[in-house]
């Protein structure tokens, strides 16, 4: 397929470019129609809300809030105030899509509810026509500037609720645009190369944007929730632009190393593509774990992030390779494209910062074991205060209308207005019910409605804020004491009882979700390196992982560490969805990290059965590209700080955390020390169990392919292709001398140890090669320079001098 695409390039651009104009063409016709159904069945806050959606079915328009105060010593009441208040409230009311406006002037008995005790505070509930998501936002930016034209010197003018919460957020797009400018500039670094740079943000592009435009689509036919496709782009954008990153390195080392663009980019389609796929499963596998859950709220969530995901990994194994097939030997930097054609292909073995460092963990694996955990450890223990809940316009920035108008309402009404609860019964006689409510320790004021239906509804106001845990507490002290004790069957409900229950369920269930996905991860992993040890410390890794992010989370936003400077509101609980969303991502990208660092640890290991150098190789191999793709990562997660959207700004702060963590200490510290320290125990499993298992191989064995000669091998050409055969002949400087102790490598062409010798006494080597093909052959001596050279591989034995020059040694491993 990946020979397909690269031959056939314009047609699968054009087949990609036409499925996003096309989706975009329908998404824009269709709209949206997201929904936010956070409540659960079989809890008693569902119970509540539908029996007063039976009582009251017209109550379906959002409402709003204008909120207005005047100085000390002057009284809302005062005709001054009156006289610029009531002509906008009036104004609002004649406005198309303004259902109704309660203002406190209208009447005096109804109207004296909405003065605060001390007159300095009024407000006036403001109910559109429809939901605050159908709401126009031209006809929200009316009622607030209508509102905030009454403002003069002494009176300030605020306005909250869910509809004026949605003019706040900015434009949509900045945080995707943020974080891919970031991610922009991490690749030019990387590969000093524009086009290379490019390709990795197409694809995510592509991806995220097809992604997204058939959520809103889908939003037609089933329940989307509003944060889904935020939460899909988030992901998306992470996925997207390290999955092409890999592919893309895998192909340029290849060109590197020698190879034709085509066959390069076949064999990184055919590896790291390979890899690639089951990484994006295994995201997926980790975000369908959010099922078990049993939350209808977080299906669409699962719907919008795992389409996302497909559709970013069908991008980078079919429009990359055309991409790959536009450019040519040009993802390389000019640079680099001089040097291959000055000096001829680079060596295969891995040199620079990176084999330093892992040759730095093997040599101390105890000290860097004991330090990285020590580091988790300690990030973790804020997870210890951990306490779910639900974010509220309380949290809002304090520049924001919404924070302000939020509170003045606290301030004149006490804390509790702003998350009042309903007490709802049916065809019950609710007396003794309110009064033993207005005792109730926790209780503000009560106030019983007019039955509608048989049903009665008794609008509780606590002392203490919708986010306090004394307000948990009253709900629990009403639905264990107050209401069986007053013998009425009733329920307790409104938003703060809602996000109350959602916590709980989401508590309760938790660890059925953490089990099941490590579980399936286990599984995977085991069925790909036939080890048990490897399966084992990722699980562990992952729970680490978890828990440290869940401690930067709870500083940042629970205990209000930098949440100010980092323009992201107040202090508030931890969402209580947002714990089950996370672990699906950091699970599911943490994978992605053991697979690519495992899995060239695991193919060093087959070859040598020589743990200390499988660990080695494969974390100076991998890590560069790991760190890559994780900084990637960071910079589009802590771009969605910027999506006007709290839950937003959690996700990404925490998933920023998250793979800061994954990668820089367990992945390219812990893990490897770790291995290091297990020694061959890592690859034990139980022969039993070995027969059982089925086989997949995250990469597949590489077959050289025949090419013709190259220059200084003499080669004897046979009659037709041999089987296994040898590589012999000499080591010398360019005096002559013979070179002893010189290493000699034999790789094949994507990189993979075949046979290792030393030179002996009079310089003589001889190295064996499994079967006729073109290989890389790799010399090191202390003292020279380092050689690579590709040879050509017949039937019979090839000999091969190869001639040293004095001066440094190269980096290698």
């Amino acid at each position: 397929m990946a020979r397909w695409c690269y031959r056939h390039r314009l047609v699968v651009l054009v087949l990609w470019v036409g499925a996003l104009f096309g989706l975009g063409a329908a998404g824009t016709s269709a709209g949206t129609d997201y929904s936010n159904v956070f409540s659960l069945p079989d809890t008693d806050s569902k119970r509540a809300y539908d029996l007063m959606t039976k009582a009251f079915p017209e109550s379906a328009g959002d409402t709003d809030t204008v909120v207005w105060r005047v100085d000390e010593g002057a009284s809302a009441r005062d005709e001054g105030v009156r006289s610029r208040i009531e002509p906008a409230l009036k104004e609002i009311a004649g406005m198309k899509g303004v259902g109704e406006v309660q203002g406190p002037y209208a009447s005096k008995q109804a109207g004296a509810a909405q003065i605060s005790g001390n007159g300095r505070i009024a407000y006036a509930q403001v109910t559109f026509a429809e939901e605050a998501n159908s709401v126009p936002k031209d006809l929200v930016q009316d009622v607030v500037d209508t509102a905030q034209r009454a403002e003069r010197s002494g009176l300030q003018v605020e306005l909250g609720g869910q509809a004026i919460t949605r003019i706040q957020e900015p434009p949509t797009g900045v945080a995707e645009m943020v974080g891919i400018a970031a991610a922009a500039v991490v690749l030019f670094l990387a590969f000093g190369s524009l086009f290379a740079m490019v390709l990795p943000i197409v694809i995510a592009v592509f991806g995220v944007g097809l992604g997204m435009l058939s959520t809103m689509l889908l939003s037609h036919v089933t329940d989307i929730p509003e944060v889904a496709p935020l939460l899909g782009s988030l992901i998306g954008l992470g996925v997207g632009i390290d999955y092409a990153l890999f592919i893309v390195t895998r192909h340029r080392r290849g060109i590197l190393r020698g190879m034709e663009p085509e066959e390069s980019a076949v064999h990184a389609l055919n590896t790291s593509g390979r890899a690639v796929l089951f990484a994006g499963g295994t995201v997926c596998i980790a975000l369908a774990g959010m099922l078990v859950m049993n939350m209808r709220f977080l299906d669409g969530v699962v719907i919008a992030a795992s389409l996302t995901v497909v559709l970013s990994v069908l991008a980078a194994v079919t429009l990359l390779p055309s991409l790959l097939g536009l450019l040519g030997s040009r993802v390389l930097s000019r640079r680099q494209r001089r040097r291959l054609a000055a000096e001829g292909p680079e060596p295969a073995e891995a040199s620079g910062l990176a084999a330093r460092w892992s040759s730095y963990v093997q040599k101390r694996p105890r000290s860097i074991a004991a330090l990285a955990f020590v580091v988790m450890a300690f990030l973790a223990l804020p997870l210890l205060s951990l306490r779910l809940g639900a974010t509220d316009q309380g949290n809002h920035q304090e520049s924001t209308t919404t924070r302000q108008a939020y509170d003045m309402l606290a301030d004149g009404f006490g804390p509790g207005f702003n998350g009042p609860l309903q007490v709802v019964a049916e065809k019950a006689d609710t007396g003794g019910l309110v009064t033993a409510i207005r005792e109730t320790e926790g209780v503000a004021r009560v106030a019983a409605a007019p039955p509608a239906d048989g049903i009665s509804v008794i609008n509780v106001v606590p002392t203490t804020s919708p986010q306090s845990e004394e307000t948990d507490q009253l709900i629990d002290r009403l639905r264990g004491d107050v209401i069986p004790e007053a013998g009425v069957d009733a329920h307790v409900g409104g938003v703060t009882a809602v996000f109350k229950d959602f916590a709980a369920v989401t508590g309760d269930r938790l660890p059925y979700f953490v089990g099941a996905i490590i579980g399936l991860g286990f599984l995977l992993l085991l069925i790909a390196f036939r080890s048990l040890v490897v399966p084992l410390m990722a699980a562990l890794m992952n729970l680490i992982a978890a828990a440290a992010s869940f401690g930067v989370l709870v500083a940042v936003f629970q205990w209000g560490w930098g949440t100010e400077i980092l323009g992201v509101g107040k202090e508030g609980p931890i969402t209580a969805f947002l714990p089950v969303i996370m672990l699906s991502l950091l699970f599911g990208l943490s994978m992605d990290y053991q697979v690519f660092l495992v899995s060239r640890m695991h193919e060093e290991w087959v070859h040598t059965k020589d743990n200390a150098r499988a660990v080695r190789v494969g974390l100076a191999e991998t890590s560069r590209v790991i760190n890559c793709a994780a900084l990637i990562m960071i910079c589009v997660f802590s771009a969605f700080v910027l999506s006007g959207d709290m839950e937003g700004a959690m996700a990404g702060i925490g998933l920023a955390a998250a793979v800061a963590l994954d990668a820089f200490i367990l992945r390219t510290a812990l893990v490897p020390a770790a291995m290091h320290l297990l020694g061959r125990s890592n690859w034990w499993l139980p022969a039993g169990l070995e027969k059982r298992l089925p086989h997949l191989a995250v990469e597949p064995r590489e077959a050289p392919e025949e090419t013709a000669p190259v220059p200084h091998a003499r080669v004897r050409e046979p009659d037709g292709e041999g089987g296994a055969s040898v590589v012999h002949g000499f080591i010398r400087t360019a005096e002559g001398e013979p070179v002893e102790g010189a290493v000699l490598t034999l790789l094949s062409k994507g990189g993979r140890q075949l046979d290792r010798v030393t030179s002996l006494a009079d310089g003589s080597y001889i190295v064996a090669a499994p079967s006729a093909g073109a290989y890389l052959l790799a010399v090191t001596a202390p003292g020279y320079a380092a050689r690579a050279r590709h040879i050509a591989v017949a039937g019979e034995p090839l000999v091969y001098d190869v001639e040293l020059a004095v001066g440094e040694m190269d980096a290698v491993n």
